[in-house]
């Protein structure tokens, strides 16, 4: 089982959206069967042996085991991942482009380049388990409170020019008729006020 993976099919994004199946995707989390699902939400086992069957054929669940119990054999199942995250690009040639509308300071616009960046890692991701390698990435998160709304333009100002003056060391130029020297990587840096979580690590 993946810690968390990206759902990029529409119709498998569909199939994890029904609140029924989000619940027995929930439960799979620890391997299980149609009789122990059924036993535990309160419900017939056919009615979870048809949910079972769309979410294993979208590859949301997998067979792990399979037990004799007398006339039949019972299918344990668990879900492939502890955690989904369905892919803007899902969403075809609707999902956001950060390329229509630049804007540094636009909210929309930080929206789109996280879309961007849930997919593109999220394909890199994919590509890294079938291939049984990792990816090579880097993040940083964590808060800052400014006193007042210019030490925060003044704080973007300094940031800006302390990583253009990074990327600008580090960064190798494309030679004249290649595709470019070296791995090409991408740079996101966001700041934007902290929303709070519950207790339960939802947010309010």
């Amino acid at each position: 089982m993946h810690e968390v993976s990206t759902i990029e099919d529409p119709a498998a994004a569909e199939a994890s959206l029904d609140p029924l199946r989000r619940q027995i995707l929930g439960d799979l989390i620890e391997p299980g069967s149609a009789s122990t699902i059924a036993a535990r939400l309160g419900i017939p086992r056919q009615k979870v042996n048809y949910h079972l069957r769309v979410l294993e054929q979208h590859g949301l669940v997998e067979l792990v085991e399979e037990r004799r119990r007398g006339n039949f054999t019972e299918r344990i199942l668990q879900a492939t991942s502890a955690s989904y995250v369905i892919s803007p690009g899902a969403l075809g040639r609707l999902q956001p482009d950060p390329g229509r509308a630049p804007d540094q300071l636009s909210a929309r616009w930080l929206l789109a380049l996280a879309s961007r960046l849930v997919r593109d890692v999220g394909t890199l991701l994919a590509g890294a388990q079938r291939a049984r390698k990792p990816v090579a990435t880097f993040a940083i998160d964590g808060q800052i409170r400014f006193a007042s709304a210019a030490d925060r333009a003044a704080f973007t100002k300094e940031l800006a020019a302390v990583v253009t003056e990074l990327v600008a060391r580090h960064h190798t130029g494309q030679e004249p008729g290649t595709a470019g020297t070296g791995k090409l990587n991408r740079l996101v840096v966001a700041l934007h006020p902290a929303v709070p979580d519950t207790a339960d690590g939802h947010l309010r």
